[in-house]
């Protein structure tokens, strides 16, 4: 298989295919609800939502390396991880608009690495392409075990 079809098998069975490790990264959100994805393990350490975001920003992240767009331009403001719930949006709209960016921002970055992927920059990026697959996929493990952890 081409390193470009690779990549893009990649970052698809990282996110949403078929895999035959587990819960890819939408799996793993599944099923949770605004109420557990807020719940903490303890203060100050990360949730479900907080991780999911995470997640989403750095597919913009690197898809704003490849397109060559300008920094800050992530549709929250801030950077890598984003408190949530916002005060007052612990609700089922809030988390759905948040799970939608992040099925907005994987969509983004698929079109864009199908299309840097066939110009010779494209090899250049296949690290962080592949790196950031193993990105989702170290995520999605994080939350399957705060969904673990919050069992009684």
């Amino acid at each position: 298989m081409r390193s470009a079809k690779l990549v893009l098998a990649l970052l698809d069975e990282a996110y949403e295919k078929k895999t035959w490790h587990g819960p890819n990264l939408k799996q793993s959100i599944k099923g949770v609800t605004a109420k557990q994805a807020a719940w903490r393990p303890r203060p100050g350490r990360h949730n479900i939502w907080e991780v999911m975001l995470h997640a989403a920003y750095w597919k913009y992240a690197l898809r704003r390396r490849i397109e060559g767009g300008k920094r800050g331009s992530f549709v929250l403001q801030g950077s890598n991880f984003f408190a949530r719930p916002e005060k007052g949006k612990l609700n089922e709209a809030a988390w759905s608009a948040d799970k939608k960016l992040l099925e907005r921002e994987h969509r983004a970055l698929h079109v864009a690495v199908c299309k840097v992927l066939r110009t010779p920059r494209g090899e250049k990026l296949v690290r962080q392409l592949y790196g950031l697959a193993f990105h989702d996929i170290y995520h999605a493990g994080q939350i399957r075990l705060l969904r673990r952890l919050m069992e009684p």
